[in-house]
């Protein structure tokens, strides 16, 4: 496992650039963990929550989104998507777009959309965004492309902008930073990386991002793990058989995300590194209703 003695972050420069990241309600979503992490009972589902984060570029002031969450009109999603719903239900009582509206910024106002994969509890509601230029990493322009309706048995539904969209190639990512082998460096000033997140689902990707001038950092984990246990190592990543018998788990790749996991884990040792996942209830029980959501924001480590 890559240690903190492994790797330095980078080092604040003169007058650093730096983003301020509040946190947005987007969702609750119940999570039966024995999908989650091995050795957990079928009786152990827990109410989680599906967060989205609002990030402002301190020098251009420029307003990005990570992910928006789950949208509330359900009888809008696909029915590949209701097949996944029945079992992992879920509440919205408050979507990402209402979160920055009572927040004080309007959704149309909202320049960029970063998303860390196509699943439905992470897209939310494109259309509240309609100015918004939207980034998704590597192979989603053919995931996308080949997603409901096309292909009507996709759990990926078509109903991110194309026009609209940034798709990101493996190019894009040819900076290692920390224990990150690829990143890009977003703004070009060290402020935030977009982290290739292999693993979860092709095309995943995380957020490391500064969060003052003098060192301190925020991670935005998205579905890389959904439960801090794991990156703790006090749990394993749960592979267990389905109805038919056959082994599955949460993640696509199962040993390049329990790698990239392992990554992840190591900034836990690092001092003034914030480690946030989509799903993290412990800390949203912890923060809920608190400075962390917008309009406050999340306090540098």
């Amino acid at each position: 496992m890559t240690s903190s003695q492994d790797f330095l972050l980078p080092q604040p420069q003169p007058d650093q650039a730096y983003v301020e990241v509040s946190a947005l309600e987007a969702g609750m979503i119940d999570l039966p963990f024995i999908h989650i992490v091995q050795g957990a009972g079928p009786e152990e589902v827990y109410r989680c929550p599906s967060l989205a984060f609002s990030i402002v570029h301190k020098p251009s002031g420029t307003h990005l989104v990570f992910d928006l969450g789950l949208r509330r009109d359900v009888e809008a999603y696909p029915p590949p998507v209701h097949a996944i719903i029945e079992a992992f239900p879920f509440t919205v009582p408050q979507s990402a777009e209402e979160s920055l509206e009572a927040g004080g910024i309007l959704p149309e106002a909202v320049q960029t959309v970063i998303l860390s994969h196509l699943h439905h509890d992470h897209v939310g509601n494109p259309d509240a965004f309609p100015n918004a230029t939207f980034i998704v990493g590597p192979g989603n322009r053919e995931l996308i492309e080949s997603g409901y309706p096309t292909d009507p048995k996709s759990a990926i539904w078509q109903s991110t902008p194309v026009e609209r969209t940034r798709f990101l190639s493996s190019s894009d990512f040819s900076m290692s930073v920390g224990p990150f082998p690829r990143t890009y460096d977003y703004f070009g000033d060290g402020s935030l990386y977009l982290v290739d997140a292999p693993g979860h689902v092709d095309g995943h990707i995380n957020v490391l991002a500064r969060t003052s001038r003098d060192g301190s950092w925020i991670f935005l984990a998205g579905d890389s793990a959904h439960d801090t246990r794991l990156l703790t190592g006090e749990k394993e990543v749960a592979f267990n058989p389905d109805a038919s018998g056959l082994l599955r788990c949460v993640h696509v790749h199962k040993d390049i995300a329990i790698e990239h996991i392992r990554r992840v884990g190591s900034l836990l040792k690092v001092p003034k590194v914030h480690v946030v996942l989509a799903h993290d209830k412990e800390w949203y029980e912890k923060n809920k209703g608190g400075g962390a959501f917008l309009p406050g924001i999340i306090p540098p480590a």
